[in-house]
């Protein structure tokens, strides 16, 4: 069990794919201009990383190792056809804010970085423990990031106002503000692991 927490736990810090692994910055920088944007983003891209890990975990044995990739990517794009269509039946809204991202999963550097590096190789309780942490460790950064956007961008928060709009400043709104919030996140979540790390070691 112990084995399996750590693997949750490096994706959602440790080894965060944004933070630290810096990958599939690109849907993520461009989708956080509010919270149900940055949420469903999320919520998204760890089902299909979920099942992909799962079931090609299941298949590993099976997949000649010639044709791994052409297979992968028909495995994540199955899982990322199945949300496009749940997302434009149940939420359309939501799907047509997120626009060509959502198909776009299928090629997430998170996705296929993970099933080809880390899936193809381990058990499939490991894979979903891997899978949980990277993608749970993607939906928080991406949904702080949407919340301070869309806080100070837009002065509101779940279609509540907080902020008047003559205190709201269009800079977060925009792709310099998605850089700016990020970096933040980024330096602030390093300050953090380089003061625990040494409190940890001066403790021994």
């Amino acid at each position: 069990m112990k084995k399996y927490w750590q693997l949750f736990k490096n994706g959602l810090v440790k080894e965060n794919p944004l933070l630290f692994l810096m990958i599939g910055l690109c849907s993520s920088l461009a989708v956080t201009t509010s919270f149900e944007n940055g949420l469903g983003m999320g919520l998204a891209l760890t089902f299909v990383l979920l099942m992909s890990e799962v079931l090609i975990s299941l298949l590993r044995k099976l997949i000649p190792d010639s044709i791994r990739i052409p297979v992968f990517i028909i495995i994540i794009a199955t899982f990322v056809t199945i949300v496009e269509l749940l997302m434009k039946a149940y939420m359309p809204d939501l799907a047509k804010a997120l626009g060509v991202f959502i198909p776009l999963i299928v090629v997430n550097c998170i996705i296929m970085g993970r099933v080809e590096s880390f899936a193809s190789k381990r058990t499939v309780a490991e894979s979903a423990a891997d899978a949980l942490g990277m993608g749970f460790g993607y939906l928080w950064v991406l949904t702080g990031i949407s919340i301070v956007r869309e806080l100070f961008g837009n002065g509101t928060f779940i279609g509540m106002t907080l902020i008047p709009e003559q205190y709201t400043i269009g800079f977060f709104t925009g792709a310099p503000g998605g850089f700016f919030v990020f970096a933040i996140f980024i330096a602030v979540t390093r300050l953090i692991r380089v003061a625990y790390e040494k409190n940890k070691g001066e403790q021994k």
